[in-house]
Formats: structure tokens, C-alpha cells, sequence
């Protein structure tokens, strides 16, 4: 069996360079690969198409990767939490492309399943079909959506073990499992490393046939976009 833990998020992402297009996996700010983007920002590459949910906010995961304008373009589905995004967004620095949340999962899963395409109804009428193909199936108009074609894909999980095989938590769910399958190149990092056999087989959400490089994380923030408490 080919070893696939390497030692940090900095020999994982080591043969990333600008230009690439990377998945990143979370929702929100909840089971982003926070060690992975860091040392994204460390490296200082640049000219990065950006696929995920949301673009972080201003001082945390991919906002930092805004901030150093390393991203050269952003494929999201919700962008609301950071002020460095829209203010690139409104001056022509960054090139975006929203588009409807369940779209982006499917196109995740397409490109792991080895689909091409996607048909959805979602976005028929609207600027999102702009210059792409629509066919009626049963009376019904659908959208044909692209598969997703990343050079890598970077997850997060709560425990995975040597063999790459990755239990998520919770929200964490929402598109590292898809975007696991979906990367030419998927790297982990999770927050429990164990041996293979430590894991409960039937708790398994992505099996370790999709990871190809694995490490233990470390000093984990896991932060709220925007904490809200009842008043006393």
C-alpha cells in the first residue's frame, strides 16, 4: 500500500503552484481546511481559481487568501461575510461566478462520479444560463451545468485514518465529501489521525480510495462568521 500521510499542510500542498484550481471543502467557516490554507497563504502563490461554498471572512480562511490577492477568480454559491471580497468583486480585481448551492454540490459529485454534465432546472430564466445550452426533457426546461475540473482538492475531516478513509462531522458534511471525490489530487487533514482498522467501517462517509494525501492538523480554530447569543 502506497503511504499516503505526509507530515504537514506544507509538504500536502507543496507541488501547488499559481494558476491552479483548487475545491475547499467547508460550510462556511465550519470544516474549512484551515492548515492547508494557511500555508496557501504562506507560499504566496497566486492567479488561483477558488471553488467553495463561501469565500471565508476578512481575517480567516480563504479571506486571507484575498486579502494577498492570490485568488484570481471565485466559483461560490453565498459570499455575503467578507468586505475584501465585495470590495474586489465592485473594482474588477476578482472574477466571480455565483451560482445556486445545490448546483455547486452536483457539480462536485458529477466530476466524481466521471459525469461531464449536469441537467437542473435551477437558474433556467435567470443570468446564470447565459450562454450555456438548455434542453426540454418532459416539457420542462433544464440548464446543462459543467462537471468541475479542479487540479486539487483540499478537505477537512474529524478523524480519518492511514489509508485516507475520512469520518466528517456535522455541518463539515455539506461539500468535503463531494469535493473529496471531485479533486484530481485530494488532501486531507483531519483533526484525529489513527491506524487503518481504528475506524468503524459503517461510519465511514468517504473511503480512503478517494484521498491521496493525509495528515494530522493542528491548532484548529474552528470560528463562528457571526456569533450570536441570547440575552440574559
Amino acid at each position: 500500500m502506497i503511504d499516503k500521510v505526509v507530515a504537514n499542510a506544507e509538504v500536502a500542498i507543496q507541488d501547488i503552484t499559481s494558476g491552479m484550481t483548487l475545491m475547499l471543502g467547508g460550510f462556511g467557516l465550519c470544516g474549512i481546511p484551515e492548515n492547508c490554507i494557511n500555508a496557501l497563504v504562506n507560499k504566496g502563490i497566486d492567479q488561483l481559481t477558488c471553488i467553495s461554498n463561501n469565500a471565508g471572512i476578512d481575517d480567516f480562511g480563504i479571506g486571507l487568501m484575498l486579502k494577498k490577492r492570490q485568488v484570481k477568480k471565485m466559483i461560490s454559491s453565498y459570499v455575503g461575510e467578507n468586505a475584501e471580497f465585495e470590495r474586489q468583486l465592485l473594482s474588477g480585481e476578482l472574477e466571480v461566478e455565483l451560482i445556486p448551492q445545490g448546483t455547486l454540490a452536483t457539480r462536485c459529485m458529477a466530476a466524481g462520479y466521471g459525469m461531464p454534465a449536469i441537467f437542473t432546472p435551477a437558474g433556467v430564466g435567470t443570468e446564470v444560463a447565459e450562454g450555456k445550452e438548455i434542453r426540454n426533457f418532459n416539457g420542462k426546461e433544464y440548464l446543462m451545468e459543467m462537471a468541475f475540473d479542479a487540479d486539487f482538492a483540499l478537505v477537512k475531516a474529524w478523524k480519518g485514518d492511514t489509508a485516507g478513509n475520512l469520518i466528517f462531522r456535522s455541518t463539515a458534511r455539506n461539500f468535503n465529501p463531494v469535493m473529496a471525490m471531485a479533486g484530481k489530487i485530494t488532501i486531507a487533514e483531519v483533526e484525529h489521525l489513527v491506524q487503518i482498522g481504528d475506524l468503524d467501517p459503517d461510519q465511514i462517509h468517504t473511503p480512503g480510495i478517494y484521498v491521496h494525501r493525509i495528515f494530522e492538523g493542528k491548532g484548529y480554530e474552528k470560528r463562528i462568521e457571526q456569533l450570536t447569543v441570547r440575552q440574559r
